[in-house]
């Protein structure tokens, strides 16, 4: 077997029932019913036409210009599938275009993640697939390896695993780890809810304020009333 160029089997992932549940939730209440502690870092934006990227991952670590494995991983693919890929963030080269966009939307996947650049930006941004990128360049890639897939990655710090849930939308990416996806969904159906509540308030005039003085006495803010 040869480190850093290999294909794994990937033994569990998250069900279309879990990416069903989570793509009614905003990432940014996801996020905050995991501590505010996991992210993908601001560079890597959507670059579609707009909607949710839900699916389960599948992982790719490839050398940053090329991508062969990329390629491949788009093959072994099943539908629903989040292809997320580690290319170390380099822009140097296009990681995918639209022809591989136009090979993922054939095989009814969820969308793609490149932590690098990708190229055909007109084509990408006129379709509804989900592509989150770091960003664009018209120079192509390399097809020569080496690389890895369903295989840990990071992005930003944000560790991916094979079959953890990738979620997407505006505001940016979230990886929920397969073994986190019952607590994090209850805890943020729990943050949607209360907001959706906090919203009728906000509409009705009745919104409750007073939690921001609270706030400001338990932290001692001192009020200094202006000279007579």
């Amino acid at each position: 077997m040869t480190a850093g160029f290999r294909i794994f089997e990937r033994t569990r992932k998250a069900t279309a029932g879990d990416v069903q549940k989570f793509a009614a939730i905003p990432v940014a209440n996801i996020s905050d019913s995991m501590s505010r502690m996991t992210a993908a870092g601001a560079r890597l934006r959507p670059l579609h036409a707009g909607g949710k990227l839900a699916g389960a991952a599948i992982t790719v670590k490839s050398r940053p210009g090329d991508n062969l494995m990329v390629h491949k991983a788009l093959d072994l693919a099943e539908p629903g599938d989040v292809v997320v890929v580690d290319a170390g963030g380099d822009m140097s080269n296009a990681i995918i275009g639209e022809l591989m966009v136009a090979h993922a939307i054939r095989r009814q996947l969820g969308g793609i993640v490149i932590n690098g650049a990708v190229r055909d930006l007109d084509a990408i941004q006129a379709g509804s697939f989900p592509v989150f990128a770091a960003g664009v360049t018209h120079r192509g890639p390399y097809k020569d390896g080496p690389g890895e897939i369903n295989v840990p990655i990071a992005i930003d710090g944000m560790v991916i695993c094979p079959g953890d849930l990738m979620v997407g939308d505006s505001d940016g990416l979230l990886c929920v780890p397969f073994d986190d996806l019952a607590a994090v969904y209850a805890a943020a159906k729990a943050k949607n809810d209360a907001e959706a509540e906090q919203m009728a308030a906000i509409a009705a005039g009745s919104s409750d304020r007073s939690w921001i003085d609270a706030a400001l006495g338990r932290l001692q803010c001192e009020f200094v009333k202006a000279r007579p």
